[in-house]
């Protein structure tokens, strides 16, 4: 899979929907006036975000599929917008295959997707709980 394949994948999928969404506003200002605060609320807020790419079925993924995914996020080519979608779609995987490549992936994340990263991993260790 490559990211052109990857991208019509995912259009085909939300042909059947995208899963549901709860929105809101958040206002992650830290009170002590740290950048740091501020900081870690914009990248939460984009993880949040990141949900909005999930199909309807995301749950029905395929084991091959979620491998070939897994290839791409570990593979050094593909651009930050495509990583961050498919590591939103590994984070809802009840996989074992998919909680070890978001785990191996966050032993050397792109630059400026470790926080993306975390979160995934942990929102994957959540659902295979």
């Amino acid at each position: 899979m490559d990211e052109h394949e990857f991208w019509q994948f995912l259009e085909e999928s939300w042909k059947g929907g995208r899963a549901a969404q709860v929105s809101g506003v958040m206002d992650f200002a830290d009170p002590a006036g740290s950048p740091h605060g501020e900081a870690v609320g914009r990248q939460a807020g984009r993880y949040l975000q990141g949900h909005a790419i999930l199909p309807k079925n995301y749950d029905q993924i395929s084991e091959e599929n979620i491998i070939r995914m897994g290839s791409l996020l570990l593979g050094k080519s593909s651009a930050p917008r495509t990583k961050e979608a498919i590591m939103m779609i590994l984070a809802h995987q009840p996989s074992e295959v998919a909680l070890t490549i978001l785990a191996k992936y966050n032993l050397n994340p792109d630059s400026g997707l470790e926080f993306f990263a975390q979160m995934a991993l942990e929102e994957c260790a959540m659902w295979n709980e």
